[in-house]
């Protein structure tokens, strides 16, 4: 069997509150590697504290690629990033690094390795027309509609994911095809990296739980509510924007336009922190190829190590 020679590539994944970052940081410290980050939330300048973002100290001495690359009015899509990602990894490799890959985006990570399925482009008269169809029936008469058409996509979106069920029935609407059957077509081509996965998967999901709502007040003292207010501030941004609809993002949007008080405000994003870090947990157990530690049954950075080491050809740490 021929040797792969494939750049290496590293993919450091994990739900949100796990720890990533502060691995990815001191993995840095021993390895030629260079930080990209998966996150959906990071791309978007201004959405600082409330996507847990890393702070100037830390991004200054640990640049990572496609942080603070889109201002908020302007959406950012799986496939903008994968056209960015394999940019950012050429460069590092030409550099003579390993680009390590870290963040809680599974649709990134999916799209960079696996490619995308040929789906329309967006249409903005028929996106109206379904809006104004769900400003009269509601967001879940519309998830049924999506439901019966596509059953597969209908036990994977939520009904309140107003953002996902749109997409589906526009695409099937211009194509007359099932979502899922469209996305099962993506790219044949092998990916152009040898691949390293490691992601942090905690077994205990009470103790996630609560470095959610830990880290969630923290960002509350820490300003959370003024950087949204300077948000909303902005004629140009709403709240059906991908960048408001970040988790945190869009319940103290909510809340600052009178729906409901502090308490629930705070009570509702955790809940959705928690949803999405479900959910992220959902997807890396289904990549059956990833090296899992648990961040919660001491510190994962020694054997995660031994395992770059490995990898790269270096002496064990």
């Amino acid at each position: 069997m021929p040797a792969d020679v494939r750049p290496l590539a590293i993919f450091l994944m994990g739900p949100t509150a796990s720890g990533k970052t502060a691995l990815a940081c001191a993995l840095a410290d021993r390895f030629p590697v260079e930080l990209i980050s998966v996150d959906s939330a990071l791309v978007y300048r201004g959405l600082d504290i409330g996507s847990a973002k890393p702070d100037a100290v830390t991004l200054a001495r640990y640049p990572h690629a496609l942080i603070d690359i889109r201002d908020p009015a302007q959406p950012y899509s799986a496939a903008d990033f994968r056209e960015d990602a394999l940019v950012a990894m050429e460069a590092i490799r030409e550099r003579g690094n390993v680009p390590l890959l870290v963040g809680g985006t599974g649709l990134y990570f999916r799209a960079l390795q696996r490619g995308l399925s040929d789906l329309p482009e967006a249409d903005p008269a028929l996106r109206q027309t379904l809006a104004a169809e769900a400003a009269s029936i509601g967001w879940t008469a519309m998830h049924a509609r999506m439901a019966a058409l596509d059953p597969v996509a209908g036990a994977r979106i939520r009904p309140g994911d107003a953002q996902r069920i749109q997409r589906a029935l526009e695409v099937m609407t211009l194509t007359g095809r099932p979502l899922t059957e469209l996305q099962q077509v993506g790219t044949v081509q092998r990916f152009p990296w040898r691949v390293l996965k490691l992601a942090l998967l905690p077994d205990d999901r009470s103790l996630l739980h609560e470095r959610i709502a830990r880290r969630f007040d923290e960002m509350l003292a820490a300003g959370f509510l003024d950087e949204v207010r300077q948000l909303k501030r902005r004629a140009d941004l709403h709240a059906d924007l991908p960048a408001i609809r970040a988790v945190g993002y869009r319940q103290a949007w909510e809340y600052l336009e009178g729906e409901g008080d502090a308490t629930t405000f705070r009570n509702r994003a955790i809940y959705a922190t928690r949803q999405l870090a479900k959910r992220q947990v959902t997807w890396l157990r289904s990549e059956y190829d990833a090296r899992t530690f648990d961040p919660d049954r001491g510190d994962p950075t020694p054997e995660v190590a031994r395992a770059v080491a490995q990898f790269v050809g270096m002496p064990r740490p």
